[in-house]
């Protein structure tokens, strides 16, 4: 029995290496494997206006860089600073053996460096007014080689913004203004300047977000941000869409080492061109003002003032015989409505008002005690006030 089992194990042994060498080299006679069926899939369709959209192509930002950058100027500006040149000298002590020199002070001149958009075809140039702040002289460097002295038809420090003149004898290239309801986040954006001194430079990035505020750089904030590199230089320069289109003017960044770091403020071209042309027409920019302080409400001052909700702006402070005071509006009342417009913030209530012509009558709503009240308010002329 024995060796009947194994004569069968060898012969099957055999046998199935022999089949194994005869499917290796001649497969069609081995057993027939099942080939996995073929998945159809369908033809590419176009997407649902919900999903995702492909974006076009782009290979090259070059036509919009050379559509912009010849409206990107270099703006110098210069002042003369008193030093000392011996602080030893103005000791009463070291005045009784070498008297009083009164050439113990000289002017020394201190420069700095910005950038700047021509906005017409006559010489109007927007900047920032952190550029051109107390300057004696400034000159701008125009994107042929020419440079001409500037002079200042006025600044607006709440929006950091400022408008220059410069007579070039012929028509400038203006730069083309883009529709700003029509930037979102996520578009392509390109930075043009002047960083470092180096020269006309444009980096690319996109629109990182809308609507930035709350960052204590201005009185009113309404930043474009963006990821596009922008450096000490930068400063008044444009903010283009893919078409060489404004849609801002680089003003700030936020950075711990000086530079760039990714994380970039534009002030949106809707606020650029309502300062330009009131700052043209007028010399100045005219807002309306109630005279008071407010705060924004947290959810800690709604619970201790007893409130339900937590829009609104928190009145902290009202000026004496100001507007508001005028109107009978007290410290810890919750303004929640202005001329129909619900207010979500202190920022919201400060743009709201600025927007306000100066003299008209406005219904403003307000909590006091949980309790709501309207008061009619004669909106006042904002002071000038100093830059934070």
């Amino acid at each position: 029995m024995k060796k009947l089992w194994l004569i069968f194990a060898q012969t099957l042994t055999v046998c199935l290496g022999v089949w194994a060498v005869v499917g290796l080299f001649r497969p069609e006679w081995g057993l027939p494997i099942q080939q996995p069926r073929p998945v159809t899939l369908p033809p590419p369709t176009a997407h649902a206006a919900s999903g995702p959209v492909a974006a076009p192509a782009i290979n090259s930002f070059s036509p919009a860089v050379q559509a912009a950058i010849p409206s990107v100027v270099n703006v110098f500006t210069s002042k003369q600073v008193r030093r000392s040149q011996n602080p030893l000298l103005e000791d009463p002590f070291f005045k009784r053996f070498f008297g009083d020199h009164q050439d113990s002070e000289e002017d020394e001149p201190s420069s700095s460096l910005g950038s700047g958009v021509i906005v017409s075809k006559d010489g109007f140039i927007i900047t920032n007014n952190h550029v051109i702040e107390a300057a004696d002289e400034i000159k701008v460097a125009l994107s042929d080689g020419r440079k001409l002295t500037a002079t200042l038809v006025g600044a607006d420090p709440d929006t950091d913004l400022a408008v220059l003149k410069i007579d070039a004898g012929k028509d400038l290239p203006a730069i083309h203004f883009g529709n700003p309801e029509q930037v979102k986040v996520g578009d392509v954006v390109l930075a043009i300047g002047q960083p470092f001194g180096f020269g006309q430079t444009v980096t690319l990035g996109i629109v990182s977000a809308l609507g930035r505020n709350h960052l204590g750089l201005n009185t009113f904030e309404n930043f474009i941000q963006t990821d596009a590199a922008i450096n000490p230089g930068n400063s008044g320069g444009a903010l283009v869409d893919h078409k060489g289109q404004l849609i801002g003017i680089n003003s700030a960044i936020y950075s711990q080492s000086g530079g760039s770091q990714g994380i970039g403020f534009a002030i949106p071209v809707t606020t650029a061109r309502n300062v330009m042309e009131q700052i043209i027409q007028n010399g100045s920019v005219t807002r309306g003002w109630i005279g008071v302080e407010v705060q924004d409400l947290n959810a800690e001052l709604a619970t201790s003032f007893n409130l339900d909700t937590s829009e609104g702006a928190l009145i902290a402070g009202v000026v004496r015989n100001g507007p508001a005071d005028k109107a009978g509006v007290k410290s810890g009342d919750l303004l929640v409505e202005i001329d129909g417009k619900t207010l979500k913030d202190s920022y919201s209530m400060l743009d709201i008002i600025a927007a306000l012509k100066p003299g008209i009558s406005v219904k403003v709503r307000l909590l006091r005690n949980n309790q709501s009240q309207e008061v009619m308010l004669t909106v006042g002329k904002r002071p000038r006030l100093p830059r934070r």
